[in-house]
């Protein structure tokens, strides 16, 4: 048994990252940096037989990549693992390992590979319908006369003729989920519109033939609790974890 690791581009590893998004049916918050160049790409492969794939991106600074936060392997060679695991640290020199923890193949090479794990955001899935309302508040698409930044989102949550909230779906991520962020006024907060506002965008992913997700900061209790309202229901966490320089087998 021959076991190697080449550089490849995004085409190389198309295969078997439709294999890898199938088999892990959640939305996977680092698909985008294939979509923006962000990503370098490597294949495992046996005997000549291509088998598998390992990805790393930058953190921090896009022009150092520093990470892997993404690694799949075809079953009936899952048992070379380590070995491409620790090719694939050596020849990038990673020092991070990324990991969402529903990623259940990662997530065990996460704790065996690294320490100094450090939990970073709370990811939502979708749960239940709710059915919250407050008299008076529509949402409604932005329009240009609304005054906001190019990035505050495209909708707009009114209560009773004012702007009390926006948002948007994020739609670089894996089909077919949308990724749901808003902002209430600081005049509106701890009212309840954090919660309407992403049950009606919930509605809107749903429209689009898409279904809607989320995450938070892990320290942000009052965000958690305003998803959890709204239906959602914790599905994972972000995790980085420093590679180690020495491993006990």
């Amino acid at each position: 048994m021959q076991c190697a690791i080449i550089k490849t581009d995004e085409v190389s590893i198309e295969p078997f990252r439709k294999l890898f998004l199938a088999a892990f049916n959640n939305q996977f918050v680092y698909d985008k940096c294939h979509y923006y160049g962000w990503a370098g790409n490597y294949l495992f492969i046996v005997n000549g037989t291509e088998v598998g794939y390992g990805s790393i991106w930058g953190t921090n600074d896009r022009s150092v990549p520093d990470s892997i936060f993404e690694c799949y392997i075809l079953p009936p060679y899952r048992k070379y693992v380590d070995e491409f695991f620790s090719q694939l640290i050596s020849l990038t020199q990673a020092s991070f390992i990324e990991c969402q923890t529903n990623d259940i193949f990662l997530y065990e090479l996460l704790c065996r590979f690294s320490d100094s794990v450090k939990t970073e955001r709370i990811l939502f899935k979708e749960h239940i319908e709710t059915n919250l309302q407050i008299p008076g508040t529509v949402l409604r698409k932005r329009t240009e006369n609304d005054t906001l930044n190019s990035d505050d989102g495209d909708h707009i949550l009114e209560h009773n003729g004012s702007m009390v909230a926006h948002g948007g779906l994020l739609l670089n991520y894996n089909f077919p989920y949308a990724d749901i962020y808003m902002h209430v006024l600081d005049d509106y907060r701890h009212k309840g519109f954090g919660s309407l506002i992403a049950q009606e965008l919930k509605k809107a992913a749903y429209s689009m033939q898409r279904v809607p997700a989320a995450r938070c900061n892990i320290n942000n209790t009052f965000s958690k609790r305003t998803l959890e309202k709204a239906g959602f229901l914790p599905c994972g966490f972000i995790q980085t974890g420093t590679i180690k320089t020495s491993r006990n087998e």
